[in-house]
């Protein structure tokens, strides 16, 4: 069907469109004409995606001036239903143009997804590799520029990879591509997938990837610095996406990563003491370039040579000297050296440490006489080394790398930070294990760069009440701030609080809802639980009730094609619960045992209560109810 909003014409894929579609579609479009941002909440099955991207295609394609669309989810599963949306829609919109030249138009609507080398390589040996991070390290070693240039000038001398080159005629067509279309592509034409995504990405019409593109500074840096600040960006299914801005900027460490990265500068001194024997120019080279400033450095590094990408410094810093200190590579060596040291005896505590940065960076110096000036440099000076030693296997130096990114972000926020040293995994635990938490608090600061470059971004997802709570955390201004209820009333009849929750008679009434609903649902069940200690107790408890016997009288339990449905049990907040569609027969009902508040003893979360109610006003009870 077609119709206007004011002036724009609308094409749905289907015959009627329902009142709240309508509206969203409205306060949509009235975001995009004011260029602002938006915050907007839709029920769950009520065609929210359809209904964003239908508004969304239509503008890009009524308006001379196309706006580059950028749709953000958070799980592959979402991603690729969100491909199918647009798929179908396009289709629609092709057949329903009525000149050759619309029909046209249309066609050469580009559309694709980005995602991970580990997911589009096709190297038949890099492709086998099952961590990500392995992936990574190996295609670099076969495509960073050092390596080709040796390739073309002594054939044969080095290892390359034969699909990294770009071939007549195997760039991506108009169209939409799936993660199985671009593949398919990449084996047809001997081109690699990955790279082609990222040599198309400018001049595509919608690109659709994950949040952490955008949101995680250390991977923006690297793919998308270069959009169009005219782009309109979406984050769907984005109820937790202060989560995903406060994981960005946080940092775990542990004693075996410290070991690690320990063993990795100890290669990093052997390297450099090789490289003075046989070619001690390019460390010269080298220290020339940071005497000039950072971004004379990093212009050196093309983006096959990325080692692994670092927290963004602010740009008058990057325009600075790197501290003496750190320029020459052995000096380097010995400073992080010094300062893993003080990590690993800093975590020979009994007791929780929590301190702010400031108070972490002049302990800091008190003993080991480290500035903070240098420690906002480390990770950018550890890209830099590794870039002039022409290291391979990358991989094997992530734990050297996080311990950078943590001095980085260290001395680069004073606020809306703090470090947390536990000692021990758990309140009862008697063997140490410590680790060392940097936790981000405040959200706002991942996101900012986002609605600071980009002229509209919409928030939107199923459950994201209350709205307000939202520009309070993530610090903006929305130009609409929306909900469009679906009001369903149900009387509860069980309770399920923490006090009473593993009481036999809940229990067993937990379970008698079970069997009676797998005597009457025809298919698939979903059964979610709020932990996964919760379930792994309750799954026992019925078990020795004989109430699990009973079930599978009637559906087997987990998942199975069987004709007659299964019980599939997981747990709320889990990957089931985030990333997977239960569609039609897989999940006909769907059973909460209890309700998933957050664990409030956290220590983090205690920590990051106390910033949302100081910096914000953000009192506990609304955000633990929100959340």
């Amino acid at each position: 069907m077609k119709f206007f909003i004011d002036n724009l014409p609308i094409v749905f894929p289907y015959d009627r469109i329902y009142p709240e579609q309508y509206a969203y579609m409205c306060d949509l479009k009235r975001t995009l004409d004011a260029t602002g941002h938006c915050i907007l909440e839709m029920p769950s099955g009520t065609g929210k995606t359809l209904s964003l991207l239908s508004l969304i295609v239509s503008y890009q394609q009524f308006y001379p001036m196309k706006q580059k669309l950028i749709y953000c989810s958070r799980t592959v599963p979402e991603i690729e239903k969100a491909l199918a949306e647009l798929k179908r829609l396009m289709a629609y919109r092709i057949k329903f143009m009525e000149t050759p030249e619309q029909e046209a138009k249309e066609a050469s609507f580009m559309r694709l997804r980005l995602t991970s080398r580990k997911n589009l390589c096709i190297h038949p040996d890099v492709s086998k590799e099952k961590k990500g991070k392995v992936v990574d390290a190996r295609c670099r070693d076969l495509t960073n520029s050092a390596a080709c240039e040796k390739g073309r000038t002594d054939p044969g001398s080095v290892e390359l990879c034969d699909w990294h080159e770009v071939k007549p005629g195997s760039l991506i067509p108009p169209g939409i591509w799936t993660l199985a279309d671009v593949l398919q592509h990449g084996r047809e034409n001997t081109t690699c997938p990955y790279f082609t995504v990222r040599r198309v990405m400018p001049f595509v019409d919608v690109i659709i990837y994950s949040f952490h593109y955008l949101l995680d500074p250390k991977v923006a840096k690297q793919v998308s610095k270069e959009l169009s600040k005219d782009a309109i960006v979406v984050f769907d299914e984005a109820h937790n996406i202060d989560n995903v801005c406060i994981e960005s900027l946080s940092i775990d460490l542990t004693r075996p990563m410290l070991d690690s990265a320990a063993r990795s500068v100890v290669k990093l001194g052997e390297k450099i003491d090789e490289i003075k024997k046989t070619d001690a120019a390019k460390l010269q080279d080298e220290y020339a370039r940071l005497v000039e400033g950072l971004q004379e450095s990093a212009a050196e590094a093309s983006e096959e040579d990325a080692f692994m990408a670092n927290p963004v410094l602010p740009d008058d810093l990057l325009k600075e000297a790197v501290p003496g200190n750190i320029r020459k590579a052995e000096h380097f060596v010995a400073f992080l050296k010094r300062f893993m040291e003080y990590l690993k005896t800093s975590m020979h505590v009994l007791h929780v440490v929590a301190e702010t940065p400031l108070s972490f960076l002049q302990h800091l110096k008190d003993i080991t006489y480290i500035e903070r000036r240098p420690l906002r440099f480390c990770a950018e000076r550890l890209q830099s080394m590794i870039h002039t030693l022409e290291l391979n296997r990358l991989d094997k130096y992530s734990a050297l790398q996080k311990v950078a990114s943590f001095a980085t972000l260290v001395a680069t926020y004073e606020k809306g930070f703090l470090l947390i040293l536990e000692p021990f995994e758990t309140d009862n635990a008697t063997v140490t294990n410590p680790i060392f938490h940097f936790t981000c608090l405040d959200p706002s600061l991942a996101i900012k760069p986002v609605f600071e470059h980009f002229s509209s971004v919409v928030i939107t997802s199923g459950t994201i009440s209350p709205l307000d709570m939202y520009p309070k955390m993530l610090q903006f201004t929305p130009v609409v701030q929306e909900t469009y209820p679906m009001t369903l009333t149900r009387n509860a009849f069980l309770p399920s609080c923490f006090e009473v929750r593993n009481d036999p008679a809940i229990v067993r009434n937990f379970g008698s809802i079970l069997i009676e609903y797998s005597k009457i649902v025809p298919d698939g069940i979903v059964a979610f639980f709020p932990s996964y200690l919760y379930m792994e107790s309750i799954v026992a408890a019925w078990n020795d009730m004989g109430i699990l016997n009973k079930v599978w009288k009637n559906k087997l339990i987990f998942a199975c094609d069987n004709g007659r449905g299964a019980v599939l049990l997981s747990v709320a907040h889990g990957k089931v619960s985030e990333g997977i569609n239960f569609d039609h027969n897989y999940g006909r009902a769907v059973i909460m045992f209890g309700v998933p508040y957050q664990y409030t003893e956290s220590r983090i979360l205690k920590a990051r209560l106390e910033y949302l109610r100081d910096a914000y006003r953000i009192r506990e009870s609304e955000f633990l109810g929100f959340d």
